[in-house]
């Protein structure tokens, strides 16, 4: 039987104090998303604002980049030194994927466009349409996919060698892979209802008055993050986009 793969994980954000006793980190929230999809990789995980990183990236079969609260393209010291660490393994051509956050910041680093969402916050449930030649779902005649969001930068640009997954009106890159070695998407596959509540309520300018209630019913509503953690799963192993 061959042993599971190993995941390093490089955890972007410090939780809110309110949630972290619930949540821990983003990327606890994935490692608990892959465990529910079944998938049975191994994770080590580093704390990126805090200057953690392995020795070596050497031992993992692949990175993932979490969400955060920063611009990708920021001036902030750690966000430049995640940069410097990430077009480095880009180069080395490391098996990569990304959410939100870690999705704009190797889109930045392989030379796109990242900047302010022109439409604003993208906020709760959302809908994309899935374009990728390989279904993500096992209903293959279903393109349309519901994820759970919370963003007000994209990527604007699609990178130089990559190809579009999925796209909406709102955010037309949605997810975008690059040969078999990253696959990245905007929305959070990660999140769970409870938490895109907690932060809509936090952040009460991301919606308007007149759209925060359906946007809170919303959430109620099922979402693709398991599929989208399978298909991750699958992509790394060895099926590419």
């Amino acid at each position: 039987m061959n042993s599971p793969l190993k995941i390093c994980i490089l955890d972007n954000d410090n939780l809110d104090p309110a949630v972290v006793d619930t949540y821990v980190s983003y990327g606890a929230m994935t490692e608990t998303m892959f465990a529910a999809a079944g998938v049975p990789w191994r994770f080590e995980r580093f704390n990126t604002t805090r200057g953690e990183y392995p020795a070596s990236f050497d031992p993992y079969d692949a990175v993932l980049l979490t969400g955060s609260k920063a611009d990708s393209f920021s001036d902030e010291p750690w966000v430049k030194t995640l940069r410097e660490h990430v077009t480095e393994l880009l180069k080395q051509r490391k098996k990569l994927l990304g959410i939100c956050f870690g999705h704009q910041l190797i889109a930045y680093c392989l030379g796109a466009q990242v900047g302010r969402a022109p439409n604003g916050w993208g906020m709760g449930r959302m809908d994309y349409e899935w374009v990728g030649a390989r279904p993500l779902k096992q209903d293959a005649a279903d393109a349309t996919l519901s994820l759970l969001a919370s963003h007000q930068d994209q990527v604007q640009s699609l990178p130089v060698g990559a190809t579009l997954q999925a796209r909406s009106a709102f955010c037309p890159i949605a997810a975008y892979s690059v040969d078999d070695r990253v696959f990245c998407i905007q929305p959070h596959p990660e999140f769970v209802p409870d938490y895109s509540a907690w932060i809509l309520q936090k952040r009460p300018e991301s919606v308007s008055d007149d759209r925060r209630e359906r946007v809170r019913a919303d959430l109620a509503l099922p979402h693709a993050g398991l599929d989208v953690a399978r298909y991750m799963q699958s992509f790394i192993e060895g099926q590419p986009a």
